[in-house]
């Protein structure tokens, strides 16, 4: 059995408890990273061609825009040979209740059929939103694992609940139940 970690996150400035603060690695990356540490599991970042502002306010405009248009931007690049992964561990912010539009594009991309997709979110207090049922929806062949809402302020103090998720998780792939 193979997992991969693919995530989207944003640095620069971000809303955190209240404050828009200058983040050098944004927190679902801070996530994704401490996932990896416990399953050394491969991280794969997805990003935009078209990168967002490094300004907030202009991020939450055209990351609206991209929203109400249903937009599916263009990516960098993909990982090679999804066939061999069996688990996905996806990461993403939560933004209005539901994954960036780049994810979106990732997940439209293939075929995720037969795949374990284990999603984690970092927020400012609105959790999984939608999210898991979109997944599922884009994803219909897919087992979409109940996720991980992470307080994107309180992320680098979030292994220990990260690592409950990982364990419950594997328990559950052990028993099938």
């Amino acid at each position: 059995m193979s997992a991969l970690i693919v995530y989207f996150s944003r640095r620069h400035q971000n809303y955190v408890n209240g404050v828009i603060r200058d983040l050098k690695v944004g927190n679902t990356e801070v996530a994704a990273q401490t996932i990896q540490k416990l399953t050394g599991a491969k991280l794969f970042q997805i990003e935009p061609l078209q990168e967002y502002s490094k300004d907030y306010n202009e991020c939450i405009a055209q990351a609206q825009a991209d929203q109400r248009r249903n937009a599916r931007p263009e990516l960098k690049k993909y990982p090679q040979d999804m066939e061999q992964y069996d688990t996905i561990y996806l990461g993403y912010p939560n933004y209005w209740s539901t994954m960036p539009m780049a994810v979106f594009t990732f997940l439209e991309h293939y075929d995720l059929s037969g795949k374990r997709i284990c999603p984690f979110c970092t927020h400012e207090g609105s959790g999984m939103g939608s999210s898991e049922a979109d997944i599922r929806k884009v994803c219909p062949g897919a087992v979409v694992e109940k996720g991980l809402a992470i307080h994107g302020a309180y992320v680098e103090m979030a292994e220990p609940e990260i690592e409950k998720w990982l364990d419950l998780l594997t328990k559950k792939e052990e028993t099938g139940c």
